[in-house]
């Protein structure tokens, strides 16, 4: 383990990102939170997320355009306190930003790839933010408004949900974590969303709801997706935060609890 540490904090950024930064100038980000991601438009979907009150442990989203017809979005759930996360998650979303921009510049890439190196960067990130292993379960995505498409990777992050006119198909994990590993490999996949079709991504804050010893978990997730008569994005990751909140029989305190929907419209 702390050979891979080690790795980590001295192995120099790859070539295709040190090139990239070259032609960009570095993005300052403030020393106290991670900034504000304002919700960006998008054409025949829409886009949002939202957490539950105060946020006290490591949950932040990021939205990101990075040029006709692409937004990158991301769901990432750092290990320990708010007070203990802030500077590892200010490090995460200047390399989101930054690289993320870099990375899916122009047209002449391939979007998999792309989604890999992010992953690959944002570990490398966190590890030396973190000055050694932080866990960090993390789903990052690319959204194509051309073609409905979704390009993914899931670093560990509770399973996504796929809702269409078919059911609801689950993204598992393909991977580690961030922040364990240095050289921990990540898989990218593509899903499509058919007009009507919703994806929704929560945190592990919802999966460990409780009440009477019992967890909210997955099927909750599930129950409420199947049920929901939102027409809206943020309409649906409200219902998902109140349906927890309903299933404890109090406001969450125990975690954050963050929830991300993508709806394509009909």
């Amino acid at each position: 383990m702390r050979t891979e540490i080690m790795r980590a904090l001295t192995t120099p950024p790859t070539d295709l990102v040190r090139s990239l930064f070259k032609r960009r100038e570095p993005m300052v980000l403030p020393l106290t939170d991670p900034r504000h991601s304002d919700v960006p438009q998008l054409r025949g979907a829409e886009i949002a997320a939202v957490y539950h009150n105060q946020r006290v442990a490591g949950d932040f989203y990021e939205f990101l355009r990075v040029g006709l017809p692409r937004v990158l979005f991301g769901l990432f759930d750092v290990a320990g306190r708010r007070e203990d996360t802030r500077e590892i998650l200010i490090a995460a979303q200047n390399t989101f930003r930054t690289v993320g921009s870099a990375l899916f510049a122009g047209e002449d890439f391939n979007e998999a790839e792309a989604i890999i190196n992010l992953s690959h960067e944002i570990n490398r990130t966190i590890l030396e933010a973190a000055d050694g292993v932080r866990n960090c379960p993390a789903f990052i995505g690319c959204y194509n408004e051309d073609l409905g498409t979704v390009c993914f990777t899931n670093a560990g992050h509770t399973p996504a949900l796929v809702r269409d006119d078919s059911g609801i198909a689950q993204l598992e994990a393909s991977g580690l974590p961030l922040g364990i590993f240095s050289h921990a490999t990540h898989s990218a996949s593509t899903c499509a969303l058919a007009p009507g079709a919703v994806l929704l991504i929560v945190s592990r804050g919802i999966f460990e709801a409780e009440h009477d010893n019992q967890e909210f978990g997955l099927g909750g997730v599930k129950r409420c997706l199947e049920k929901t008569t939102a027409s809206t994005a943020q309409e649906l990751c409200l219902e998902i935060l109140h349906s927890a909140e309903q299933f404890m029989e109090a406001p969450p305190a125990h975690n954050d609890v963050t929830a991300l929907a993508l709806l394509r419209t009909r």
